[in-house]
């Protein structure tokens, strides 16, 4: 089995479960887990830095309290950003030694109450990362079972060959969107394409609804021809201009909202037109392709 088919096509991103955003009580986690669970998404994308470092201990509350067993879900975290909230450090860094990466994915481990990741990502590339440092961590922590894969999240596609020298990188977590079509571009793509990678994408709305500007207007106005013809709102065209690149991109949704949820579900059921695809490419570039 491939490892796109491991996680659910959409994934719940928690960033903004705990202290960054809804502050949602163990009941109420609880509850919004279940409802992703009944509507097919299994997969839960974690970060340790997430509420100053305190939402996966949240979450890990409510999964604890829960009836949902562990193998009905795939948990995702990452490592190696350095906060200023919540640690004691002097300033914003990076940290990739091989301590560092096994105790955050052991600290993960205690705080989602699991006894193992279904995949673990270095969070953004550090331009003092060692590679053989980090093969060294990522498979000790492969022979313990405490991770089931290892990955990258906005790593260059040269960035996963270094690191890919010493051991395979099975996923690249990056920002894309209509808005944001950057991995279509620089290789990021090609190289999950070429080397049976797991894409998923963060921000997957990207700027429609969060900016006014020339580029979401035109989209916008775009949107609004195709709505009718699929019956299917923006966020729904949006998720599915995703779903259709070659890249079997995961798009990372970060709606606690119950209704969002269900409707981000049917964009997995959208399958839009070629031509229809590049409109709405047009529509972002403000020009047709070359």
């Amino acid at each position: 089995m491939e490892l796109t088919e491991t996680f659910s096509r959409i994934i719940s991103g928690c960033m903004t479960w705990g202290s960054w955003g809804k502050k949602l009580s163990t009941n109420e986690m609880i509850g919004l887990i279940d409802h992703c669970l009944e509507h097919g998404l299994t997969t839960f994308d974690h970060a340790d830095i997430y509420g100053d470092y305190g939402t996966e201990a949240d979450f890990g509350k409510a999964f604890a309290n829960s009836k949902i067993a562990r193998t009905d879900i795939q948990l995702i975290s990452k490592c190696g950003i350095q906060m200023t909230s919540g640690r004691k450090n002097r300033l914003k860094h990076y940290d990739y030694s091989k301590e560092y990466i096994v105790w955050s994915a052991e600290e993960s481990l205690k705080k989602l109450k699991t006894d193992y990741l279904d995949l673990f990502l270095l969070h953004r590339p550090s331009p003092l990362m060692v590679p053989e440092y980090v093969a060294e961590a990522a498979m000790a922590l492969l022979k313990d079972g405490k991770i089931k894969e290892f990955g990258v999240s906005n790593f260059a596609p040269s960035q996963v060959a270094l690191l890919e020298k010493m051991i395979p990188v099975s996923c690249n977590q990056v920002e894309f969107s209509l808005t944001h079509t950057t991995p279509m571009y620089d290789g990021t793509f090609d190289d999950c394409i070429l080397h049976g990678r797991a894409a998923m994408a963060w921000s997957p709305l990207g700027s429609v609804f969060r900016k006014k500007t020339e580029q979401t207007k035109r989209i916008q106005k775009t949107m609004q021809q195709l709505e009718e013809k699929y019956d299917a709102d923006a966020s729904q065209l949006l998720l599915a201009w995703i779903l259709k690149h070659p890249a079997k991109v995961h798009p990372v949704i970060g709606t606690t909202n119950n209704e969002r949820i269900m409707e981000a579900v049917k964009a997995v059921e959208i399958d839009l037109e070629l031509q229809d695809w590049f409109t709405l490419l047009e529509a972002s570039q403000g020009h047709e392709v070359p």
